[in-house]
């Protein structure tokens, strides 16, 4: 942990002190364990300790830091991270201002967009058939 490391997992199992196999866990810091990042952030090694009343097991994973530069740890950063970016300005206007938006620029506003009998428009007759009020009227 003094050589940069943000974290730490220790994992010691076998017989360690009688008949009875134990397994004792150390930890320090933070260590992810699933995941994508465990491939570039975590390194570990498994070693076993041949002794006299058996066979003792040495698991340690160290979890790296973040290095930009690639030298002493991955240079993704974790997918977790999160910066937060201060707002723009906005520039607020000093005045309500108000636009008229229509589908053709050349039409005058308040005019109809296409005069009942042109040519693609309804005719006058299919108005008449299909309008629900004058339908109610009748």
């Amino acid at each position: 942990m003094e050589s940069g490391a943000k974290g730490c997992e220790v994992v010691v199992s076998g017989k360690l002190r009688g008949q009875r196999a134990k397994s004792m866990k150390f930890t320090d810091g933070l260590m992810i364990h699933s995941g994508e990042p465990v491939k570039q952030y975590v390194d570990s090694a498994v070693r076993h300790v041949h002794l006299r009343q058996g066979v003792l097991g040495i698991k340690v994973k160290i979890m790296l830091p973040h290095d930009p530069t690639g030298k002493n740890g991955p240079k993704t950063a974790l997918p977790d991270k999160i910066i937060i970016q201060e707002p723009k300005d906005d520039n607020l206007p000093r005045e309500p201002t108000s636009e008229t938006k229509s589908a053709d620029p050349k039409a005058q506003p308040g005019a109809p967009a296409m005069p009942i009998g042109a040519v693609g428009g309804p005719s006058p007759g299919m108005i008449q058939k299909h309008n629900p009020v004058l339908l109610l009227c009748q």
